[in-house]
């Protein structure tokens, strides 16, 4: 009997132990605590986006929230200090010294400002494709921070467009708040633009011009010829004509097919006719591309001739039928059909 009273009074104690720990533990787990960060939404920061287990004073306001978008800091001393007067005692800090506070925001960011400016201005006045309009504003763009809860995208409620000089000036209306709008005035100078071809770096007369050398950048398209070239495929391969720099414009006048033939280069003259040719030797007196017609001079007859380039070095004479005669010097056919 007096062990059965020995173990209930002893599990007694110990149940009571038990209970008065897990009340201890609690107490202490809702103790009001410091964060080390908050994101606040209003212009207000309050007790409990500050302190975690604020309770009724939780909603109380104690400092002015930074401005939409931005982050501030305020010190653990400062919170301590400024609960006090609202009978929240004990506030346990963690060891943090400063606590970050950020104010929510929607961003508008510059780029859906300038988008929304270049379709009204090509909408309205024909400048061509929103891609070919390039628009500089008077005062350099920023991010916008509106309500996270701001409804709806900016709008522009009037542009007006000089043609001459390329200047426009607009009022946007942009979202505020749930069912708020504010004006954004803005101005600056909007101009069409193409993209065309132009070297990356300077390309000396007879350079070919291979992919790297070739690159697109816009011009004002106003100031564009209709020989300019747009296309960067039209001019690869091309030599130049004479010596190209960069950030001008390609024409197709600036550019030629690779010479085969430089002046004054040892040549080949090529004579056919049906079922003989005959090759001398000859010099270039001038140039020419695959194609080209271009002057020679038979070494042998002294005879300045017309050929065309169909090779390196080597030229089909035109007319061959008339110019075998002016060769003096005496052609035997040979049994292959070409004469040497």
């Amino acid at each position: 009997m007096i062990r059965t009273v020995i173990f209930a009074f002893v599990s007694l104690v110990t149940l009571a132990a038990t209970a008065t720990a897990q009340v201890a533990a609690g107490l202490e787990h809702d103790r009001p605590r410091l964060k080390a960060a908050a994101v606040v939404t209003g212009d207000l920061v309050r007790i409990g986006d500050l302190v975690e287990h604020a309770g009724v004073v939780a909603k109380v306001p104690i400092f002015r929230a930074p401005d939409l978008g931005f982050t501030g800091t305020v010190s653990a001393d400062a919170v301590v200090e400024a609960v006090r007067a609202h009978a929240l005692v004990g506030l346990e800090t963690g060891g943090i010294h400063d606590v970050e506070v950020a104010r929510a925001s929607r961003t508008i960011a510059q780029k859906e400002i300038e988008d929304c400016v270049v379709r009204a201005l090509t909408t309205q006045f024909a400048l061509g494709a929103p891609e070919d309009v390039v628009v500089n504003f008077d005062r350099a763009l920023r991010p916008l921070h509106v309500d996270p809860n701001a409804k709806g995208e900016p709008r522009v409620a009037r542009i007006d467009y000089d043609a001459h000089s390329g200047r426009f000036h607009a009022t946007l209306e942009i979202p505020t708040g749930p069912s708020s709008r504010a004006a954004l005035r803005l101005s600056g100078r909007a101009t069409a633009t193409v993209e065309v071809a132009t070297v990356a770096q300077t390309v000396e007369r007879g350079v070919i011009l291979k992919d790297a050398d070739v690159v697109l950048e816009r011009n004002p398209r106003a100031r564009i010829g209709r020989d300019v070239i747009t296309d960067r495929a039209q001019a690869i391969g091309l030599a130049a004509r004479n010596t190209l720099r960069p950030g001008r414009p390609l024409r197709a006048a600036e550019l030629m097919k690779p010479e085969l033939i430089k002046r004054n280069q040892q040549v080949t003259l090529v004579y056919e006719v049906p079922g003989i040719t005959l090759t001398v030797h000859g010099k270039a007196a001038e140039g020419g591309a695959k194609g080209d017609v271009i002057s020679v001079l038979n070494e042998h007859s002294k005879r300045t001739l017309q050929g065309i380039v169909v090779g390196p070095g080597r030229v089909v004479i035109n007319s061959p039928s008339r110019q075998l005669a002016d060769n003096s010097a005496p052609v035997k056919p040979a049994t292959d059909g070409v004469a040497r």
